[in-house]
């Protein structure tokens, strides 16, 4: 729905910026829209983004949850 896209892309970071702190205190980027996959990315969510995440709790869960682990 146009409410869950809207949901999901306020949390999109564009390559190069957009950054958290991991639980493990590392410094990991936000996910982004990519056609194919960025080095680093450990998973590509449902609404066609890349998750960067160090951990599968909480991947994707802005962005539709996993489609599937890379």
């Amino acid at each position: 729905s146009d409410a869950r896209k809207t949901r999901y892309s306020h949390s999109y970071g564009a390559a190069g910026s957009g950054f958290y702190t991991a639980k493990s205190g590392d410094r990991v980027r936000r996910p982004m829209l990519a056609p194919s996959a960025p080095a680093g990315a450990s998973a590509k969510c449902r609404d066609g983004s890349w998750s960067f995440s160090e951990s599968r709790r909480g991947t994707c869960s802005w962005h539709g949850g996993v489609a599937r682990w890379h």
